[in-house]
């Protein structure tokens, strides 16, 4: 479940970051091809998962690879026929998530060699936290540069989903730099920049607290008062 948060594969591994900057100018297409990235990454780790122990070395890429271009034309295909307007928004980008080093690299580094359950869940915690900062950024970079949210929602759900942009303000006071590329390149330094500071801040909270705990365990604790004896000259005195 690492691939959520702390080894994120775009904002910690900085993978898959040609469509992560090229489609996420709108929050429709930028969840439109996580959702597709998802897909692929779990279909291609579980068949990689079943079939990594009886593939030899020499075929092993190339098998990978095939299996991945085969999860990714279906859905191609299937996208092609049910959306038509959000299959062509997304371009060649769709067909481009074969060459995503994210989806191979975690076949070959981790499903080839774990149980299929396990490759499961990597391949859900990994394309969730890459379609989370996808449609972030998507988000981001729609509502500085068209003044909306979920905008064009229909090609992705359908008619019914027109009702659901939401527009804060006219896209005659928005900035059309968000919605070019090095519109995309700030905002993703941006985030870097937040999440670098955020884990920084953990983790001197977490120095913080272990300093104050170290300090407390090494208090001496109290001695206790050593009984009167008797030989203090007072205490003659006392008895005289």
């Amino acid at each position: 479940m690492d691939g959520l948060w702390h080894r994120n594969s775009a904002l910690v591994q900085l993978l898959g970051l040609c469509p992560l900057l090229a489609v996420s100018h709108s929050l429709v297409n930028a969840a439109a091809l996580g959702l597709a990235t998802l897909t692929v990454l779990l279909v291609s780790n579980t068949l990689i998962a079943a079939l990594g122990r009886h593939l030899h070395d020499a075929i092993r890429l190339p098998a990978q690879v095939l299996v991945i271009a085969t999860a990714v034309t279906l859905i191609e295909r299937a996208m092609l026929a049910g959306l038509p307007e959000l299959h062509a928004a997304l371009g060649v980008f769709l067909p481009l998530i074969v060459t995503n080093c994210l989806i191979l690299g975690r076949a070959e580094a981790f499903a080839r060699r774990a149980p299929v359950s396990d490759a499961a869940v990597d391949a859900l915690a990994t394309g969730t936290g890459f379609a989370a900062v996808l449609c972030l950024l998507g988000a981001l970079r729609e509502l500085i540069g068209r003044g909306t949210v979920f905008g064009d929602a229909a090609w992705l759900l359908g008619d019914a989903a027109a009702g659901l942009e939401v527009r804060l303000f006219e896209i005659d006071h928005a900035l059309l730099l968000a919605l070019l590329p090095p519109g995309a390149f700030i905002l993703l330094g941006l985030l870097l920049a937040a999440l670098r500071a955020l884990s920084a801040l953990s983790a001197l909270s977490a120095l913080s607290a272990l300093s104050a705990l170290s300090a407390l365990s090494a208090r001496p604790a109290r001695s206790a008062r050593p009984p009167r004896t008797g030989t203090d000259p007072r205490d003659d005195a006392v008895h005289r």
